[in-house]
């Protein structure tokens, strides 16, 4: 695990800017392939998902391994990582982009959300979507499905890193989620990033006025009109931002 811890003032940088922003500002950096495919938002939230990750890795299941009676464990992975996904941090499960059965159900979501945790999100199924949706915490996954996890997966392993709708997440890096669905910064960038899309989405926002009233894009975004820079610069001072 990553011995970065997500200060406060990231996160709350964080929270105001949009996927599209963070994927852009990774792009700049070499970054491509930081997106979630395949997950969406269980039900729309007025804020953004952001926290480190904590990771579950489901391998395919084997019927000799997953009878029914293995919840009873008290060390199945699957329900520790319920009872120890740190507050504040997204639980983030691996179920091999297959969501015909259920990665987990609104009761250990639940418990997860009470615990304090930023959110949640698998790239495979939830069961019972609509009391998952009725949380506050943010819940991403690949689609509802009635089957238990059993079924399909097998929860083997935890904080390990893992493959998350085609995206490399390890231990502690940092998740942004919004309506569009979910990025992954890795840890070491995650201040660079927050710093640079709050600048990004400022000046996003003054394009976006200039266009609403009829300016066109040419010119404009990217700037390149000195004129364009100056609006801006008038802007900002009279916006504070």
């Amino acid at each position: 695990m990553t011995d970065y811890t997500l200060p406060d003032h990231t996160r709350e940088k964080l929270l105001k800017v949009s996927t599209a922003s963070v994927a852009t500002a990774l792009y700049k950096r070499g970054l491509r392939n930081q997106f979630i495919q395949g997950v969406r938002p269980v039900s729309p939230k007025p804020v953004n998902m952001v926290g480190q990750a904590f990771t579950l890795r489901y391998i395919p299941a084997r019927e000799d391994r997953n009878p029914i009676t293995v919840f009873r464990n008290a060390d199945h992975p699957q329900r520790v990582a319920i009872e120890t996904c740190p507050a504040g941090w997204v639980l983030v499960m691996d179920a091999r982009k297959d969501a015909r059965a259920a990665t987990a159900g609104s009761i250990l979501i639940t418990r997860l959300a009470l615990r304090g945790a930023a959110g949640v999100v698998s790239d495979g199924g939830f069961r019972d979507v609509a009391g998952i949706g009725a949380l506050d915490m943010p819940a991403y996954c690949a689609g509802a499905s009635a089957p238990t996890n059993l079924t399909l997966h097998e929860a083997l392993d935890l904080n390990v890193p893992i493959a998350c709708g085609d995206v490399a997440v390890f231990p502690g890096d940092v998740l942004v989620g919004d309506g569009d669905g979910v990025m992954v910064i890795p840890a070491h960038l995650a201040d660079e990033i927050a710093d640079e899309c709050t600048a990004m989405e400022s000046f996003e926002d003054f394009v976006l006025e200039e266009v609403k009233a009829g300016a066109a894009v040419i010119g404009l975004y990217p700037s390149t009109k000195e004129e364009n820079l100056h609006k801006y610069a008038e802007w900002r001072e009279k916006t504070g931002r």
